[in-house]
């Protein structure tokens, strides 16, 4: 089995064909690499079959569904590829321009990272994702799937590596680790001088590893506990609709809603009427002012407030105002997402100003941070952090810059 040091040393060796390839060479890439998907989709779902056999009784039914590939979603994923041709490149951007004392002109250049690393769990897509934003932004990328979607994500950048070969870049700008324990993990966290940044993406466990572990740099990517306020002044029907899809549209993802916060004046009315939409499909864990207005809910417990379920329950807590709400959030959010449904527009202003988390949302669903629904083709990661990126990661946030100075002879 080729080693992870290996890997490194390779993709060390060809990352400038992909460093200093242009915009057509790049695009021609993706296209290619997107047609590759399409033609591969039958291996790469009997790939995935054997990952969800291997995964039964081993993970829950709602992270099974984050590792389950269908036809669709392998559409969905070369679709993604695409989108990224036609957005503008990253790189060779003129950031600044100027003139400095002694007639030099300074030019503040985009340029790629180089080298990225990618630690993640479960969603096979991720690997699509990352591999087609490297591209597109100039760099090399080394990713570290979870052992649970390992040979779904080797099929995938089989498939991605067919396409860079027909595009006539070098495949080796791609590589996925072959060693799924955790010490190649420990090996990107610590190849320091090679790898020039590395993103972690997946549970809090996961996170917090290679925060405390990494010697290169990181970009930490958001657990996800997403609130969402319904305010006095709030429209019932759109209250109602954004709470069922923050939660039930997919619990498994870090920007699905965890906690509920309800104005106290009229918790005695609304809660009524959500419970009968959830029944049967979301377990609530209300306080103890929440839970007279409950008929099947259970007292929340010292932990559900700061829990990131990924899963069909949902804690709840009634508040005095917005400010309380607020305050609820600051305390207890990882910073990802959240959202206040009201009608009044200072209100909204308030929370908006107030809540400090990579995504504030008024009167819309959590579900919504994410890099294609923002315009981005697609992400890299959530960045809950403020250094560097935040929010959902795309092609900008894959680039670096540097310093151009041009002089007639000027010395210091």
């Amino acid at each position: 089995m080729i080693t992870t040091q290996d890997l490194i040393e390779s993709l060390l060796a060809h990352k400038s064909a992909i460093n200093l390839a242009t915009t057509e060479q790049k695009n021609a890439a993706l296209a290619a690499m997107a047609d590759q998907l399409e033609a591969n989709c039958e291996q790469i779902l009997v790939a995935n079959a054997r990952d969800m056999e291997q995964a039964q009784g081993k993970i829950a039914p709602v992270m099974q569904d984050r590792l389950l590939l269908t036809a669709e979603r392998v559409q969905a994923m070369a679709d993604g590829v695409r989108a990224l041709i036609a957005l503008p490149d990253p790189v060779g951007l003129i950031l600044d321009d100027y003139h400095a004392t002694k007639g030099l002109q300074i030019q503040k250049k985009s340029i790629p990272f180089g080298l990225i690393g990618m630690i993640y769990e479960s969603r096979p897509n991720v690997t699509s994702d990352a591999a087609a934003l490297a591209i597109k932004s100039g760099n090399a990328v080394i990713l570290r799937g979870g052992k649970e979607a390992f040979h779904s994500s080797q099929e995938i950048v089989t498939a991605l590596k067919a396409g860079l070969v027909k595009a006539g870049i070098a495949p080796e700008v791609i590589e996925l680790v072959q060693d799924t324990s955790r010490a190649s993990a420990h090996e990107l966290m610590t190849a320091k001088g090679k790898i020039d940044l590395l993103v972690p993406r997946g549970g809090a466990g996961l996170i917090q590893a290679v925060v405390e572990q990494a010697t290169v740099p990181v970009i930490e990517t958001g657990t996800g506990i997403c609130h969402v306020y319904v305010d006095q002044e709030a429209d019932f029907e759109k209250a109602v609709s954004i709470v069922i899809n923050a939660k039930t549209s997919r619990p498994s993802v870090c920007n699905a809603a965890e906690v509920l916060l309800v104005h106290q004046a009229i918790a005695a009315k609304f809660l009524p009427i959500l419970e009968e939409q959830l029944a049967g499909q979301v377990e609530l864990r209300a306080d103890e002012v929440a839970l007279p207005y409950l008929k099947q809910a259970y007292l929340a417990g010292p932990v559900d407030f700061d829990t990131e379920f990924l899963d069909y329950i949902l804690a709840v807590k009634v508040v005095a105002d917005v400010a309380a709400a607020a305050a609820h959030i600051a305390t207890h959010s990882t910073g990802h997402s959240e959202a206040i449904v009201t009608e009044n527009t200072e209100t909204a202003a308030y929370f908006t100003q107030i809540v400090d988390s990579a995504a504030v949302y008024v009167n819309a669903s959590t579900r919504f941070t994410d890099g294609g629904e923002f315009g981005l083709g697609c992400e890299l990661g959530i960045s809950t952090q403020k250094m560097h990126a935040r929010g959902p990661m795309g092609l900008r946030e894959m680039t670096t810059y540097k310093y151009i100075i041009t002089g007639t002879g000027q010395v210091r």
